[in-house]
């Protein structure tokens, strides 16, 4: 089941690009989470979005909010990626046990083995402010984040 709007968000421990643990938890209190699942690593409209999130961090990332991306890749694949492409927020791996946080955001497409791409706005409360899941082939529209960001 998916994620809705006023759900409390499911907590997780992933670690990043740096092979770094990071938790849900971890803004608990203190910043809103926009996280960000995405099929897989080095593919053209996973790249086309993230690089969007990368170019206008700023309006997605500030002392208020933090962006956390979230795939099936390896760690060590999205280290390789972060550099190549100059990721600087974090590219968390749902690797193993595989996809399970992208299960329990309702998000694995269990059949292709990876995230759909689903976008939850979870707010310092821990709460689900804005909620999107869209097939694996279809770009997200980032302005629809902003938007929500901007209304929290």
């Amino acid at each position: 089941m998916t994620m809705d709007v006023g759900d409390l968000a499911p907590d997780f421990v992933l670690r990043d690009q740096n092979n770094q643990e990071v938790s849900l938890a971890d803004f608990r209190g203190r910043k809103a989470v926009l996280l960000v699942f995405y099929p897989l690593a080095f593919t053209g409209t996973c790249q086309g979005e993230l690089g969007g999130v990368q170019h206008r961090l700023a309006d997605f990332q500030n002392d208020a909010v933090q962006v956390l991306t979230v795939s099936v890749d390896s760690p060590y694949a999205h280290k390789i990626w972060a550099d190549r492409e100059g990721y600087t927020f974090p590219l968390l791996s749902d690797f193993w046990p595989h996809g399970a946080v992208a299960s329990a955001y309702g998000v694995l497409n269990e059949a292709k083995g990876y995230a759909n791409r689903g976008t939850f706005l979870i707010d310092a409360t821990g709460v689900v402010r804005f909620a999107e899941v869209v097939p694996a082939s279809q770009p997200r529209d980032q302005s629809a984040w902003r938007e929500a960001i901007a209304a929290l």
